[in-house]
């Protein structure tokens, strides 16, 4: 795992906000529903995105979350820098203290260029370049949310009738 788990939960949640029309807005609840986040982490999730000026929350009946700009010009390392910050780009993936290039882990070098390959690859990628994956990944974990409720109360269906 390379992000915290908020970092995930994170950018799941903006590119699902991604998936909606511009100017749509979309509950915590409905986030957390649709993406098997608990409730309180999507909230938390949701304060810091919204710190950070990349999602805006709407108050009242037809409030919620959404982008604060097209996808076309929010990346993703902007997500993980609002969230975990940029010092993934930083440590030694062994954990040593005082891993450089001239006192290097076993794995510096390879690390090295991993780190800059991600690095390069969330800076220069939109949620618009990964919105239709994220639709097709979104519509996905909906239909497997809905068989399990299917399946779970079939189940408790089968073990009432005992």
């Amino acid at each position: 795992m390379i992000f915290s788990k908020k970092c995930e939960y994170g950018l799941q949640t903006v590119l699902l906000l991604s998936t909606l029309p511009y100017g749509t807005t979309i509950s915590s609840g409905e986030i957390s529903c649709t993406l098997s986040i608990p409730k309180e982490f999507t909230g938390k999730v949701m304060q810091e995105l919204s710190a950070a000026g990349i999602i805006d929350s709407k108050r009242g009946n037809r409030g919620g979350f959404g982008l604060v700009m097209p996808p076309s010009r929010i990346k993703l390392l902007s997500i993980v820098d609002a969230l975990d910050g940029l010092d993934l780009f930083n440590f030694c993936v062994l954990g040593f203290k005082r891993c450089n290039p001239d006192n290097p882990c076993p794995l510096h070098h390879e690390w090295d260029e991993l780190r800059e390959r991600l690095y390069t690859l969330l800076a220069e990628t939109s949620l618009e370049d990964v919105k239709e994956r994220s639709i097709k990944k979104i519509e996905n974990l909906f239909y497997d949310a809905m068989k399990m409720q299917s399946n779970e109360k079939a189940e408790a269906r089968f073990t009432a009738g005992k």
